[in-house]
C-alpha cells in the first residue's frame, strides 16, 4: 500500500510539472476548479482520513478544513475565495505524506478499506485535473512520460456494429471480498431480457457522418431538455472538434480528426439523439455491466472483461492516462467481452441510459455524501473509465455519474437494441 500511494502523488506532481504557477491557481473554466484547489484538496482528504481519523492526530491545518471540502467549498466559488498558492499547496501534500507514512509506521494500514479509499480518490482527481487542462488548451502543457497509442488490426469499425448478449439471469455490482464504492452494492441478481449492444464504442467518422447530416437539426431526433439545451448553448459538435469539423484539440495540442477513434467530449444529449437517429438506444447501465462481464457459459461475472487478470495498459485497455487521448476502436482485441464487445474499460466514459441511484438494499459507506446526495438529482449513470483513467478504479461494477448536459468528462457512448 505504501509503494501505491507514493506512486500516485508521484504521477499527481507529475500531471502538473510543466504548468507555471499562474495556470496552476487561475481558474480556466466555471465548470473546473483551479489545479491548485485540486492539489490541496487531495492532502485534505488525505490528512482528513489516513491522519485524523484513523491516525487520531489533530488536522495538520483545520482551518482549512471547510476551504478543501468539496461540498462546504462547492466548484463555483473556488475562484472567488482565498487559497493556497501553488507551492503552498504543494507543500500541503508533502507534508500530508509525511504525516501518513509516520502512521503507517506506528499503526500499519489495518484492513487497507480507508487507504484504498484515499489512493483511488487521488487516481479520480488525477482524471479531473485532466479535464480541466483538456477544458484549458494550453500550448505549453507537456504530458510526463506519454505512451505511444496502437493501431487497430480492424479499422473498419464503426461503432454501428451490434452484438447479441442473451437474455436471461445475471449478477450485478461488486462482490462482497475486496475494496468497492458504497454504490456499487449490494451485488444481486436480475434477470436481463435478451439485447443488443455495440461491438465498440461510436467512432469520430461516425458521429461526423451524422453531423453533416444534420444531426444537431433534425428535432425529431432530440428530447425536449436536449433540444432546448442544444438551442440555448448552440451546440453544433462535440466539445472538442474545431468548427469545420476537420480537427480536435487534445490538451493543448490541435490534430487532425482521427476518424477510427471513439468520439468523445459529447452530453448524454448528444449520445441520445445519436442512438434515436439509427433507430436505436443507450443501453441501460445493468445492460452495459452485463455486456463487460457476464460469462454466459459459465454464469458467473468476471472481474474484468476479459477474465481475472487487472488490466495491462496497452495490452486489454487504453488506460491509466499515458495514452494522452483514445485508440482507435478495436485496438485491444486482448480485452474483449465474453459476449465479443471491444473496449469496455478504457478510452472513453460510456454514456447509459440509466438514473443514477442507489441498488435496493443501498447502505452508505463510509460517508453520504459519497453517493447518496446526489441519488434521484437528474444523474446519468456512466461506466467503463476512460485513458484518463487509474487501472486501479477500472472495474465493469463501478459507476460513474455525471448531468447529462456536461461534456467535460472524457465520455463517448456505444449504441443498443431490443433483440
Amino acid at each position: 500500500m505504501t509503494e501505491a500511494l507514493l506512486e500516485a502523488r508521484e504521477r499527481t506532481l507529475a500531471l502538473v510539472v510543466s504548468l507555471s504557477n499562474e495556470n496552476l491557481e487561475r481558474v480556466h473554466s466555471p465548470l473546473m476548479s483551479p489545479l491548485a484547489w485540486d492539489l490541496a484538496h487531495i492532502a485534505a482528504y488525505e490528512d482528513l482520513w489516513l491522519v485524523h481519523r484513523y491516525g487520531e492526530r489533530p488536522l495538520l491545518h483545520e482551518d482549512l478544513a471547510a476551504t478543501y471540502d468539496a461540498f462546504e467549498t462547492p466548484r463555483a466559488v473556488r475562484g472567488d475565495i482565498e487559497l493556497l498558492g501553488a507551492a503552498e499547496a504543494r507543500d500541503y501534500l508533502c507534508e500530508t505524506r509525511e504525516r501518513t507514512l509516520q502512521v503507517i509506521d506506528e499503526r500499519g494500514v489495518g484492513d487497507g478499506q480507508l487507504h484504498e479509499m484515499v489512493l483511488r480518490h487521488e487516481h479520480q482527481h488525477n482524471e479531473t485535473m485532466l479535464q480541466t487542462l483538456q477544458l484549458a488548451c494550453l500550448r505549453e502543457y507537456e504530458p510526463a512520460e506519454p505512451r505511444a497509442l496502437p493501431v487497430s488490426p480492424d479499422p473498419s469499425f464503426t461503432g454501428l456494429e451490434l452484438v447479441e448478449v442473451p437474455g436471461g439471469r445475471c449478477s450485478i455490482g461488486a462482490p462482497q471480498d475486496g475494496f468497492a464504492y458504497d454504490n456499487e452494492r449490494p451485488r444481486h441478481r436480475t434477470d436481463v431480457p435478451g439485447f443488443l449492444i455495440g461491438r465498440t464504442q461510436i467512432t469520430n467518422a461516425t458521429y461526423l457522418t451524422f453531423v453533416e447530416g444534420g444531426g444537431y437539426e433534425r428535432r425529431e431526433w432530440w428530447s425536449d431538455e436536449g433540444w432546448a439545451w442544444k438551442e440555448q448553448c448552440d451546440i453544433t459538435r462535440p466539445g472538442s472538434w474545431t468548427p469545420d469539423l476537420a480537427g480536435e484539440w487534445r490538451l493543448g495540442q490541435l490534430e487532425p480528426l482521427h476518424p477510427d477513434r471513439p468520439v468523445v467530449h459529447v452530453s448524454w444529449f448528444e449520445a441520445d439523439a445519436f442512438a434515436r437517429s439509427h433507430g436505436a438506444r443507450l443501453p441501460t447501465e445493468i445492460e452495459w455491466e452485463k455486456a463487460s462481464s457476464w460469462d454466459q457459459a459459465a454464469g458467473t461475472a468476471l472481474p474484468y472483461p476479459w477474465g481475472a487478470e487487472p488490466p495491462v495498459p496497452g495490452r486489454h485497455a487504453n488506460l491509466d492516462q499515458r495514452g494522452c487521448g483514445t485508440a482507435p476502436a478495436g485496438a485491444h482485441p486482448e480485452g474483449a467481452s465474453p459476449c465479443g464487445c471491444l473496449g469496455m474499460l478504457g478510452d472513453v466514459w460510456e454514456w447509459t441510459a440509466s438514473h443514477f441511484d442507489g441498488y435496493d438494499g443501498f447502505v452508505a459507506h463510509p460517508y453520504r455524501e459519497y453517493s447518496e446526495v446526489f441519488f434521484g438529482g437528474g444523474y446519468r449513470v456512466l461506466r467503463g473509465g476512460s485513458w484518463a483513467t487509474r487501472t486501479r478504479v477500472a472495474t465493469p461494477s463501478f459507476r460513474n455519474w455525471d448531468y447529462p448536459q456536461r461534456r467535460q468528462i472524457f465520455a463517448g457512448f456505444r449504441i443498443a437494441r431490443d433483440a
